[in-house]
């Protein structure tokens, strides 16, 4: 079993959030965690002990199935363990305690902690790591067999203890029985009133059991966050993990220090993301693209061999093979770029479908619209989609051409192989292959100005 205590406030953060819904390399504290844990067990064997904001704790993971305990008042770690203990107990497996404020812990590690834990005749055994400045944490005394004699906490150390550099980082894992013997012996801190995890360590040792210690060299890993400045300093570590991991599955990245990418994040083999690229999100790049420098992508697809040009803001939307976006183009919720389509300069589209080999390649608006195949969208377009009240749907058939500043007023359809002559204001349907032209007639007025003017003595000095 796992428990991922995630109930507290976390006062240090100055924030009205609780703590473990703060974000850092793309996702909350809690989701980092539970989607580890994911990766040892199934979710019916993961509990988190929710308390303060439970409801928006439980919002953020409960889709990935997974159980919850309740901590009505947060009375500390031990406390947090008393709660879940009706839906832990029945579970014979060794108890796996993780914090939802750790989300650097990996894996790896925790599969290391299991398996000592599994391998030694103790009754529990103690995550560690050496730190060069211990400050704040609680120190590892050592027993002479080599395992833990007690967690002293920084506070209460003495000259000798603080001079220690082996910290408890808080993970633990225990055997059930052992356990929770020792956890009903607890009582509560006299100023604090709460109950502790580390004296389960003392009641244990207190009756004969055995505690071990395994010592991780990456300390980093076991980094809690209690203020902004140490989640500043974790969103950093997992971006730069996860371009690590990008780089060596065959992604090429420009100035990857420059690169912000979010840990759902996946990019094909042989695509090259720009300085300043950010990817955020569940976003999905195929292989051999190129995503130019300062683009932004949130929750997109991107397919094989697309190129997406500096400066394009891109959410919620499917960009298809071989298609050519940008530079300075934003596409927002619900647009499908299909396979080969060129979007240009200073083009907005949204909620819109633009079919194969389709063109819009300069300063357009193109919203609430099916577009089909081989489709030209001169410069200055703009479907008019909302009246006020209602948005409404311009259709535009295969292989149309719409002229330069044309002016589309939906609901509308146009027709196949139509043309759309520039500057036009268009609002019936446009039948297949006929030319819409929808504006007035041109009238040249001679010496229109010179009538205009009222006679003016400055008229007759010449112009500086």
């Amino acid at each position: 079993m796992v428990v991922i205590l995630a109930a507290g406030l976390g006062t240090r953060m100055k924030s009205a959030r609780a703590k473990v819904l703060h974000q850092a390399g793309g996702k909350t504290l809690i989701e980092h965690v539970v989607d580890t844990a994911l990766r040892l067990t199934s979710p019916e064997r993961i509990l988190v002990v929710v308390g303060h904001q439970a409801e928006a704790v439980r919002e953020k993971v409960a889709g990935r199935g997974v159980r919850f305990a309740w901590q009505a008042e947060q009375k500390g770690t031990g406390h947090a363990l008393l709660c879940a203990r009706n839906q832990l107990e029945p579970f014979g497996d060794p108890l796996l305690v993780l914090y939802g404020d750790c989300p650097l812990i990996s894996e790896p590690t925790l599969r290391r902690l299991l398996d000592a834990q599994a391998e030694a005749a103790a009754a529990g055994t103690v995550l560690t790591t050496v730190l060069a400045d211990p400050s704040g944490y609680g120190r590892i005394l050592r027993a002479p067999d080599g395992g833990v004699a007690a967690i002293v906490e920084h506070k209460a150390a003495g000259p000798e203890q603080l001079a220690i550099r082996e910290i408890n980082s808080g993970i633990y894992c225990f055997r059930p029985e052992p356990f929770w013997r020792a956890l009903d012996r607890v009582r509560p801190h006299p100023a604090s009133g709460e109950y502790y995890l580390t004296d389960v360590i003392e009641q244990l040792r207190a009756a004969g059991e055995g505690v071990a210690a395994l010592m991780t060299p990456d300390s980093g890993e076991v980094l809690g966050i209690n203020n902004r400045i140490e989640l500043a300093a974790v969103d950093r570590l997992l971006r730069e993990r996860k371009v690590r991991e990008l780089m060596a599955e065959g992604v090429t990245i420009e100035k990857p220090e420059t690169a912000t990418v979010d840990a759902d994040v996946q990019v094909g083999m042989d695509s090259v993301l720009e300085p300043f690229v950010q990817l955020r999100g569940r976003t999905v790049v195929g292989s051999n693209c190129r995503i130019g420098a300062a683009s932004i992508l949130d929750d997109t697809v991107v397919e094989q061999d697309a190129e997406i040009l500096p400066f394009c803001v891109v959410a919620s939307a499917t960009i298809g093979a071989g298609s050519r976006i940008g530079p300075f183009t934003r596409i927002r919720p619900g647009t499908v770029i299909a396979e080969g389509a060129h979007v240009g300069n200073f083009v907005e589209l949204k909620n819109t479908r633009l079919g194969k080999r389709s063109k819009a390649n300069h300063l357009a608006y193109l919203g609430d619209a099916e577009i089909g195949a081989g489709v030209n969208i001169g410069a200055g377009t703009i479907t008019c989609n909302f009246d006020g009240e209602k948005k409404h749907r311009t259709t535009i058939a295969d292989r149309a051409f719409v002229g330069s500043n044309s002016t589309l007023v939906a609901p509308l359809e146009l027709g196949e192989d139509c043309y759309i002559g520039a500057g036009s204001v268009v609002t019936h349907a446009v039948p297949p292959e006929a030319l819409a032209v929808g504006r007035s007639r041109q009238v040249n007025k001679e010496g229109w100005r010179r009538k205009r003017r009222a006679p003016n003595v400055a008229d007759a000095l010449p112009h500086s």
